[in-house]
């Protein structure tokens, strides 16, 4: 096995989810992703946890779409019991064709999302309670470098398992420490963020957006819910968001990719939008329920090890020197109310003359943290 493989697993089952003797842990994938779902159930009964183990082909998904009916609107039991009684869950991407689903009826998408809303809301419930809450859901998602991933991101399987382990820090001596003191930065950047009322930004391609977040608590990410991470996210006001945003980097969502999407808000929802590519796959998503048209996250990216958009959100949303905004369901650790079946993180640029102001002060600029004890 390449020795990366098992540095990652120990990594996410001792750093990022801190599995402890007896937590139920839930380690889904494809079988494509079975290397480290192995060295992860290694990892597992090593920390004396109790390791659960879900692999399907990718292909099932297409066969679900094709084929399904009344399936669409039923949440199967099985599912809800398992994320209901898991202590920790880790997902794994990895698979033999991103775009698998391109052709499936974005009303049929649309229609399992909401299926799905009660899922994603108890996850996110027990992920945003207390760490010393025992019901508290210590989750993370991460990706086994794979030829379909490195085909999106055109590099070579070697050039982008560099790329990927690079981004968590994995070629480094320790990992752990890496994260920890990234981690301290951001503290700092969202401790300045909390006594934040406003945020607006603003680049030379057209953005321009206010962002309200009184009230509203930013969240470090330091590698223990995504991996790789590096971001501060809060839950923006519901009804606070004002202006345009253009998105500089393609959105994927459901195997599909949405290009050059433009969003208009008024009074916190989105009151137009367009795209160049998939435009009704965006108009079906944003209709699908009342909260699809807010967003639940505002976010800045902090990760300045990943420099290159690679057409996976995992990676994108972290680059250092963007900004993401999602549709739809809000984390409840942050002060977001929102609900709704849909969590869509849309990235964009702010390398090229991009600037954030919190209550009228510049806090970055061209991509760069004004303050030299934040992100760099």
């Amino acid at each position: 096995m390449d020795p990366r493989i098992s540095k990652l697993a120990r990594v996410l089952v001792r750093y990022s989810t801190a599995v402890r003797p007896k937590d139920v842990v839930v380690i889904r994938g494809t079988t494509v992703a079975a290397p480290l779902a192995e060295a992860l159930f290694r990892e597992v009964l090593e920390a004396g946890g109790l390791p659960w183990v879900r692999l399907q082909p990718d292909t099932l998904g297409e066969i679900f779409f094709r084929h399904a009916d009344g399936q669409l609107k039923t949440l199967n039991p099985i599912d809800k019991a398992v994320i209901g009684e898991a202590n920790v869950s880790i997902g794994i991407l990895a698979g033999t064709n991103t775009k698998s689903l391109s052709r499936v009826d974005p009303a049929r998408q649309a229609t399992w999302s909401r299926t799905l809303k009660p899922l994603l809301e108890e996850q996110m419930k027990r992920g945003g309670l207390p760490s010393k809450d025992p019901r508290k859901l210590r989750w993370v998602g991460t990706l086994l470098p794979n030829d379909a991933s490195a085909q999106d991101a055109e590099m070579g399987l070697g050039d982008y398992e560099e790329f990927v382990y690079g981004a968590g820090k994995l070629d480094l001596k320790d990992p752990v420490a890496a994260w920890k003191k990234l981690g301290e930065s951001q503290k700092r950047l969202a401790d300045r963020l909390d006594k934040g009322r406003e945020m607006r930004i603003t680049t030379p391609q057209g953005t321009d957006i206010r962002f309200g977040i009184a009230g509203r608590t930013w969240i470090n990410c330091d590698g223990t819910n995504n991996f790789p991470d590096g971001e501060v996210f809060t839950g923006p006001r519901e009804d606070a968001t004002e202006g345009v945003v253009k998105y500089s980097f393609p959105a994927v969502h459901g195997g599909r990719e949405v290009r050059d999407i433009t969003l208009r808000f008024k009074a916190g929802t989105v009151v137009d939008a367009s795209a160049a590519h998939n435009e009704e796959f965006l108009m079906r998503m944003l209709d699908q329920d009342a909260g699809a048209r807010v967003l639940g996250e505002l976010a800045l990216g902090t990760n300045y090890s990943i420099k290159e958009y690679t057409k996976n959100t995992l990676f994108d949303e972290k680059i250092g020197g963007t900004f993401h905004a999602a549709l739809g369901a809000a984390y409840p650790e942050s002060g977001g109310k929102n609900k709704s079946g849909l969590h869509w993180d849309m990235v964009c640029e702010l390398r090229k003359g991009g600037i954030v102001r919190v209550d009228g002060e510049v806090i970055s600029k061209n991509g760069r943290f004004a303050d030299a004890r934040w992100p760099r």
